[in-house]
């Protein structure tokens, strides 16, 4: 026996939660499935930092109180290898909520919403021209990947692989210790690939440290990114058994956006912002998106591609050209000093890192011309 949804999402995670969200926000007597392989609350690889941008994109879907899950931290402290320094408030404050706390926030929202949550790993699909079957039980009108970096999804659809240097490669734990309790923390590692380590305070105490690489030909081992880590935050250590790793697919490796009934959205479609690592707001953005396409049946594939085109493209541009940069340890602190003088420079930054923004040609200007009169 068969059982049909019209949108069956693959992954319970914020790119998934928000899709269903989405289909049902625009279609509240829609069938939806969500299938995730894990029980919640269950923990994730993440430095648990939430912009502000992606949780006012929750709002606007109508999830209710996530402000109380973290305390705010309006303060971002960047500090450049060089010696360069910035400590600006962000326009909207951001957030630190640990991932299996604000993960089953958002499926125990989309739940209440009308989805059916359900335990279940996906071995199969076999796409049909009206429907999608899944391990040979579930259909579904559209299905949308949202499994993460290890999507089983994007494999089944015959995706290209994420090349070493769009792979970003980062470990997290927790220390008992905090930086700064008002702001989010960046320490950039000097070397031939762009790292940082970073410190985000945790409501209560502690904190979520951790060290990532933007490139997986130079990650290393566990023990050298935790060697790394211990040199930019010293004393401030994680707990042992709290360190996990990961890798990031960046939005610079190849994106696979096919026409039909099947979708991607956040990790599974490579929507890691190359700059910072940053993936919540990116799985929100294209999970609303994901779920908007989803109600077209056929053509969602189609239109799915054109919307995140037109809503990421010149951003993802804009990232990419600017990542490029970011191993010239001189760019590094030219932008950094920029930021510093500069509340604009700042705030493109933040807009650029943590949610869609682009370079504006003044911030531009003023990197540039910082540059140009720095030391060499």
């Amino acid at each position: 026996m068969h059982e049909f949804f019209d949108v069956v999402v693959v992954g319970a995670g914020p790119a998934g939660t928000a899709a269903a969200l989405r289909v049902l926000q625009l279609r509240p007597d829609a069938r939806v499935l969500l299938l995730d392989a894990a029980e919640f609350p269950r923990d994730k690889t993440c430095g648990d930092g939430i912009s502000a941008h992606a949780l006012e994109l929750l709002r606007a879907l109508g999830v209710p109180d996530l402000d109380q899950l973290g305390a705010a931290v309006p303060g971002l402290h960047l500090h450049s290898p060089g010696g360069r320094f910035v400590a600006r408030t962000c326009a909207r404050p951001n957030r630190v909520i640990p991932r299996a706390v604000f993960d089953a926030e958002l499926v125990a929202a989309a739940v209440a919403r009308g989805a059916e949550l359900r335990r279940h790993r996906v071995r199969r699909l076999d796409v049909r021209a009206d429907r999608v079957a899944l391990d040979g039980s579930i259909e579904a009108g559209v299905v949308i990947g949202a499994d993460g970096a290890n999507s089983t999804v994007r494999r089944l659809l015959g995706a290209p692989d994420t090349p070493p240097m769009a792979t970003a490669v980062a470990i997290r734990g927790y220390a008992p210790t905090t930086l700064q309790p008002d702001a989010l923390v960046i320490e950039f590692a000097r070397g031939r690939y762009p790292a940082y380590a970073w410190s985000f305070p945790l409501q209560g105490g502690g904190s979520n440290v951790g060290y990532g690489v933007f490139d997986r030909r130079g990650s290393g081992s566990r023990q050298q990114l935790l060697d790394a880590l211990r040199e930019l935050l010293p004393g401030h250590e994680p707990a042992p058994e709290t360190v996990r790793g990961h890798h990031l697919p960046l939005s610079t490796g190849p994106r696979h956006h096919p026409d039909g009934r099947v979708l991607l959205a956040g990790d599974a479609a490579a929507m890691i912002n190359p700059l910072t690592g940053e993936g919540i707001f990116d799985a929100v953005a294209s999970g609303i998106l994901a779920g908007r396409a989803a109600l077209l049946g056929g053509s969602a594939g189609a239109a799915h591609r054109d919307a995140m085109h037109h809503s990421f493209g010149r951003h993802h541009r804009h990232g990419a050209a600017l990542a490029r940069l970011l191993p010239n340890a001189r760019f590094l602190d030219a932008a950094l000093t920029a930021a510093a003088r500069h509340q604009h420079v700042f705030d493109a930054a933040v807009d650029l890192g943590l949610g869609r923004g682009t370079a504006p040609w003044a911030a531009l200007a003023r990197i540039g011309a910082t540059y140009v009169t720095m030391r060499a």
